[in-house]
Parts: structure tokens; sequence; C-alpha cells
């Protein structure tokens, strides 16, 4: 079904700036976060440098992989990671999702596989990753709304899980969809999109082996505002295609409905593809601001694919960027 574009959706003027965001930032700091979400209206707060206290299970992180597919640019801080983010399912300012995930309960998980695949049915979190040794993959972060960052994520290849579940022939496309509860998730409560959140690839992407399932930032399970506990990870896409806190993977003949595209199609392609010959049709994507450099810094070129250009662009040899994009 598609929606139609709703009044209520935020205009970028509704978007909380870095500035905003760090000023109320430091406010937070001062003030205690229990008293400071209190005064700006949240329902729970999260302590973002606290892990999650709900695991069943504690994920093993000593012993990381280091990819060589990692890049050598120097992570954002861990603070940056946790308390800049977009997760509307907790509200549309950046530092929403970290004031207002502290009653998302990530464990017990489970995620739903099915469609065009001979293996199928529900899953928990643990079966779906015990075969596989977790990774560090630090990955530069381009978002839609023209800012930046560089990320040490924690994760496992995404074609190497999705290849347990034996695709068939018919499956051109893998989609993902995120949990909703509004008890825990007080953004569903917003008509902003229609709920679930939903992502797709191409198998072709989804296989590429820079495509991950992330379950960690930094060394530590994922915090809740960024996706816990599993998320994608497509590092040469704008940030809104790495779709959080999975529990459907389906495998699809069509190309399958994604939240963004089908809410604002002019806006919003079903690639993604980091592109700074294409503008947003409200702003430029030929620059970004790089989060963590301060107000005043000079922003930076924007790279094609979002730097993985070599790795990436024979994906799309057959494809003209500006039309699919």
């Amino acid at each position: 079904m598609l929606i139609k574009k709703n009044s209520n959706e935020p205009r970028p003027s509704e978007i909380t700036s870095e500035k905003i965001y760090r000023e109320r930032r430091d406010l937070l700091r001062s003030l205690g976060y229990v008293g400071a979400a209190a005064l700006l209206g949240n329902t729970a707060c999260a302590k973002t440098e606290t892990p999650n206290t709900n695991t069943a299970a504690a994920l093993d992180m000593g012993n990381l992989i280091k990819s060589p597919y990692s890049t050598d640019e120097t992570p954002n801080s861990y603070a940056d990671i946790t308390e800049y983010n977009n997760y509307y399912e907790f509200g549309t300012g950046k530092e929403d999702p970290a004031l207002n995930s502290g009653n998302f309960k990530p464990r017990p998980w489970n995620v739903v596989v099915d469609g065009e695949a001979e293996i199928t049915g529900s899953f928990t979190l643990e079966d779906i990753l015990a075969p596989h040794a977790l990774e560090e993959r630090i990955y530069r972060l381009r978002c839609v709304e023209a800012w930046s960052m560089v990320v040490p994520w924690v994760g496992i290849p995404l074609g190497d899980i999705l290849k347990r579940f034996k695709p068939t022939s018919s499956a051109k496309y893998v989609s993902f969809e995120t949990i909703v509860r509004p008890e825990e998730m007080p953004g569903v409560n917003r008509p902003i999109l229609n709920w679930p959140y939903r992502e797709g690839l191409t198998m072709a992407e989804a296989m590429h082996p820079l495509s991950i399932l992330a379950v960690g930032v930094y060394g530590k399970e994922l915090p809740n505002q960024n996706g816990a506990p599993l998320r994608l990870v497509v590092p040469w896409k704008y940030g809104f295609k790495s779709i959080k806190s999975i529990v459907r993977i389906s495998f699809t003949e069509q190309q399958p409905y994604t939240s963004w595209s089908a809410s604002a199609p002019n806006e919003y392609g079903f690639y993604a593809n980091v592109n700074p010959e294409v503008d947003h049709p409200r702003w430029s994507q030929a620059r970004e601001r790089k989060i963590g450099e301060g107000l005043f810094a000079p922003k930076h070129e924007t790279l094609m694919f979002n730097g993985y250009a070599e790795e990436v662009a024979g994906l799309y040899s057959d494809l003209d960027l500006r039309r699919n994009f």
C-alpha cells in the first residue's frame, strides 16, 4: 500500500541541528539524565554509556576479527555515535533516541525469515549469530541530511547469514522490517511513516561483502538508540537504508516496499546510493558536515558511493544513477 505524504512529517527545519543537539546534551549532563528528561518532556531516559542490561546472554566481543574492509579514518567518539541519531520510532530529534529508548527490551529477540528460500521460520537471535565470528568494520556513515560520521561497527557479513537460508533462484531482493512496540517506542504513535519501517536491497547488494548485520559498536553491544540488537549497515548508501532492530527478513521476487521511498518518492529512491551529483530536492548532496569537527569547520566533498566506488560501482553498471537514485 502506498502512503500519502503526511502533513505531520517533520520539515528539515524541525530536524535537530548539531548546535542544538550539543546544547541539549550539555544541559543533560549538567542536570543529570533523569531530571533533564523530565524537563524536556521525555517519558524514558537511557544513559548511553551503559550497555544493554536486557540481554539474555552477552555477546562475546573479546576476539573481534579486524576486517580489511575497514577505513583508516579516525572513528567518531562513542558519545557522538550513540547520542546523535536518527531513529524516528523514538522521536525525530537527534537526542530523542538516546533519551526515549531506555524502556526498549532488545532480548529475547526473534527474527522471522520468509519468502523465496528453502529454509524459513522464526529464529532466535542466538540461532542466527551462533555459527559466525564477529568482525569489527570501521565504516563511513553518510546521512541523507548531508552529515557524516565514521563508525566502528561489530557485525557479520550479511551474505554469510543469508546463504544459510538457501534463497531460491526466484529471490531477486531482500526486504527487512523493524519491530513496532508503541509502549516502548513513543515515536510510532506519530503518523510520520506507515509503520513498521521497511527497507530492501537487491540480492547482489545484500550478498556484497561490504553489507553487514551489526550487533555492536566500539566493541560493545548495540545501544537501543543505535538499533539493538540487530541492524543492517550498507556503507555506500545513505543511512536510512541501514534499517534498525530487524524482526523480519524476506526474500522476494519483486522489488519490495521501502518506507521513505513510498512516503516521498521524489525525494528518496529505492537505491539511495550516496551520489554527490544527485541533489535532494531541498538541499545539495555535493558536500557534507562531519559530526565532531565543530560548527565552524569547513564542509567536505561528498565521495561517490561514500568512498566505496571501487568496490561497488560494478553493481550499477547497467543503471542510470540519476534516474535510479
